[in-house]
């Protein structure tokens, strides 16, 4: 099932409360929230006290993505804040499978990404316990970064391990997509699609998500 996730790194941070409720209203499956903690990333966003002032006015999917060097220590944090999908990096300085098993304790959904320098295979030996892969578009840490074509391959693999093994697990791509980009992500396995820019910066966010999710759909 598709899924478009707008990126509230790409919103009014002025009036986030507003963005993420008239996100809702536009038909927005999940809200994508980018936390980045200047480290792991050159960028600093926002963190789990802000999570939970968004829980507070809206029922979207909480897809989270921590670009965060130590995701172990602040996945309760997340998780008490509201989340309901926890992404992190494959790259961090956390044990990849205990911040897996923890998420996942917690009642929560795990998610694990790859940076464009990474190799997907580094992810298959955690499929069984994860819900969703995400593919890294764009070099993480800003958004409004050009879509990398050459990361299909990656999404086509893990759909392809994916289906090998029986498994029912969302593929997420982050970074560049819009009605020019999302043909090629949909085609190649991604059924869950971030879009920032080209959603926040649409005359009309409603039609967008509408269009993104009619181009990706055909595909699936």
């Amino acid at each position: 099932m598709v899924k478009i996730s707008p990126s509230i790194l790409s919103c009014d941070f002025s009036k986030m409360g507003e963005e993420c409720i008239n996100m809702e209203k536009c038909g927005a499956d999940w809200l994508h929230i980018d936390v980045m903690d200047g480290h792991f990333v050159p960028n600093i966003t926002l963190g789990a006290p802000i999570v939970k002032a968004l829980r507070k006015t809206s029922s979207l999917t909480f897809d989270v993505h921590l670009m965060i060097s130590e995701p172990y220590k602040y996945i309760e944090d997340f998780v008490k804040a509201g989340s309901d999908i926890i992404t992190f990096h494959y790259e961090c300085d956390s044990d990849v499978e205990k911040t897996i098993d923890l998420i996942r304790s917690l009642g929560c959904k795990a998610g694990l990404s790859v940076k464009p320098g990474t190799p997907v295979e580094k992810v298959f030996p955690y499929l069984d316990k994860l819900s969703m892969v995400l593919v890294m578009t764009v070099e993480p840490g800003f958004g409004g970064q050009s879509f990398m074509a050459d990361m299909m391959p990656k999404v086509t693999a893990v759909r392809e391990e994916c289906k090998k093994r029986g498994l029912d697990v969302d593929i997420q791509v982050d970074g560049g997509i819009s009605m020019k980009t999302i043909d090629e992500a949909a085609k190649a396995g991604a059924n869950v699609l971030v879009a920032g820019s080209a959603v926040f910066g649409a005359e009309s966010p409603k039609d967008m998500i509408a269009s993104l999710r009619e181009a990706a759909a055909k595909y699936f």
